[in-house]
């Protein structure tokens, strides 16, 4: 990795700044990590431990990674305990909650939990909910990349809704030793709904804790190359198996993203921007015209306005136009679960086909492909830095 793209890499990260009106001993202390994060950068094989200037004990390091949630089973009572937590999220629905109790505890849970729960029996794998399944496996392969360069780094995963909870996991980890998580959500693209949900709950944690942990956080990695370059190798590894699409008469590669109501990004909610940024850096990867890539928003709730345009209806004029194949990828889903394996394996290619389209594929997500942990190992290793758990060479961790 270049010196340049180093430095443009940790100020996109947030790495700290010096303050000249910090008290002397603090300067002092913060002189001894700037130190630090210098030999590293400069000598990458060599690790630094950070320690207290008034202890010499070692410092254990955890990472956490940040998912939305699934519930426990496919049964209509465990997926109605998942909504009710999800649905009461004051992040993901802004209206009073007072008002909003009403009309979810009468008219949306007791109908709704049925119906997702036949949904989820669809999807349902024989070790569990995939997201749940494919996040474990996530996990697994990052601790044996990471453990290489630090064994005694801890790597987690939790859910922001119902299990593993974030608290149960921040607890696990400071019994274990940790003093020092990065979290890491396994949402590329920043919302108030998500990313910023999972930090409350961190937050929310940390706050009942005497003694808390120094903590960093990622917000976003939207058009961070590694994660773009894992979404191409994804996209061509499905193409040299299944092949290409003829863009030439008129075939399509959708981008279906999760949609989002239109008033939290006129609130400045960044989402709709940042799904379009590695929508057209995904393009250019792939070397594809806007025509030819297409960005839509998918799982639309509610009767509110949402971000256009939409998945299902783009399909379904595809398919009356006479559009013959028509692919589908969901690049702001890091693990395949029962939005991209039901709604868009299922009801969106039910509705192409329908309308008249004859080949309908979906593309698999990253999951735990080899590009996309080589990008989750390389965003950590970048906010990791000056902390002495990993060294910047990658080339140690392949």
């Amino acid at each position: 990795m270049s010196a340049c793209r180093t430095n443009d890499c940790l100020r996109r990260h947030s790495l700290p700044s010096a303050y000249p009106e910090l008290p002397r001993l603090t300067l002092r202390y913060f002189s001894r990590v700037c130190e630090s994060l210098r030999n590293v950068l400069i000598n990458p094989n060599e690790c630094h431990l950070l320690t207290s200037p008034s202890s010499s004990k070692q410092v254990r390091t955890a990472v956490l990674l940040l998912n939305l949630g699934t519930p426990q089973a496919p049964t209509p009572r465990a997926v109605r305990r998942y909504l009710a937590e999800f649905l009461s999220d004051r992040r993901v629905i802004e209206i009073p909650q007072l008002i909003w109790q009403i009309i979810l505890r009468l008219l949306i849970l007791p109908f709704r939990a049925r119906q997702s729960a036949a949904k989820y029996a669809s999807v349902w794998l024989a070790e569990g909910s995939p997201l749940l399944v494919y996040t474990q496996a996530q996990t697994e392969a990052l601790k044996k990349r990471l453990k290489v360069t630090d064994p005694q780094l801890l790597v987690e995963f939790a859910m922001r809704y119902d299990a593993p909870a974030i608290s149960t996991v921040l607890a696990k980890l400071k019994a274990a030793g940790a003093e020092r998580i990065l979290f890491v959500p396994l949402y590329p693209q920043y919302s108030a709904t998500t990313t910023a949900s999972a930090f409350d709950a961190v937050f929310a944690a940390l706050q009942k804790m005497r003694e808390q942990p120094a903590i960093r956080t990622i917000k976003d990695y939207a058009d961070f190359p590694p994660y773009i370059a894992a979404l191409s190798a994804q996209v061509q590894s499905y193409w040299a198996a299944h092949g290409r699409p003829d863009f030439a008469s008129g075939e399509r590669l959708l981008l279906s993203f999760h949609g989002l109501p239109q008033r939290m990004v006129e609130l400045g909610d960044p989402y709709q921007a940042q799904c379009q940024l590695t929508a057209n850096l995904l393009a250019q990867a792939l070397g594809l015209t806007e025509d030819e890539c297409q960005l839509t928003f998918q799982s639309r709730f509610g009767p509110a306005r949402w971000l256009t345009p939409y998945t299902e209806p783009t399909l379904k004029a595809l398919g009356a136009a006479g559009v013959r194949r028509v692919d589908v990828f969901c690049p702001g889903f890091t693990a395949d679960c029962l939005e991209t394996l039901e709604e868009m394996g299922m009801q969106a290619r039910e509705t192409f086909l329908h309308a008249g389209g004859s080949e309908y594929h979906l593309i698999p997500c990253v999951n735990t492909a080899p590009a996309f942990i080589d990008c989750l190992v390389e965003l950590i290793m970048l906010n990791l830095v000056g902390w002495g758990a990993v060294p910047l060479n990658t080339q140690s961790l392949q």
